[in-house]
């Protein structure tokens, strides 16, 4: 499970830029529509956002090169809370007095924890697989 993706491009990209890429090249029937957003109301900023499970989206984001550590221009995609997920979180993560609801709780981390390593994992690739593929057909990809 790495939940992260980065691939390296040619050329940076700004956010609105990598939507118009996406909206140009995007297979939508297949890879769903990409929307600009906040994945939560808690979300300090807004990215690209395709749906991955129930609890779980995709998140996409330019990153140019610049400081110390960012020495290459990035597209990231990452598994992030969806709306649904990050309430549930809320509620899974809260403290518990009672035996029945310490072991509710367990349980919903648990299942949460599944699907973001299995369903969300394999949507997460498959979308990175593709902006590879379309990257690369537009010449964007770093030799």
């Amino acid at each position: 499970m790495i939940g992260r993706q980065v691939i390296v491009t040619a050329r940076s990209f700004t956010m609105a830029e990598l939507k118009t890429f996406m909206d140009q090249y995007w297979n939508k029937e297949e890879y769903n529509i990409p929307v600009i957003g906040k994945p939560t109301r808690m979300s300090a900023d807004e990215y690209i956002l395709l749906p991955a499970t129930e609890r779980y989206l995709v998140i996409i984001y330019p990153k140019a090169a610049g400081g110390f550590l960012n020495k290459e221009n990035k597209i990231v995609l990452s598994v992030a809370d969806s709306p649904a997920g990050a309430k549930e979180a809320f509620f899974t993560y809260m403290p518990v007095n009672t035996p029945i609801t310490s072991l509710w709780q367990t349980s919903k981390v648990m299942n949460a924890e599944k699907e973001r390593k299995g369903p969300a994992e394999e949507v997460l690739q498959l979308y990175t697989a593709h902006m590879k593929d379309i990257l690369g057909r537009a010449g964007y990809l770093k030799q």
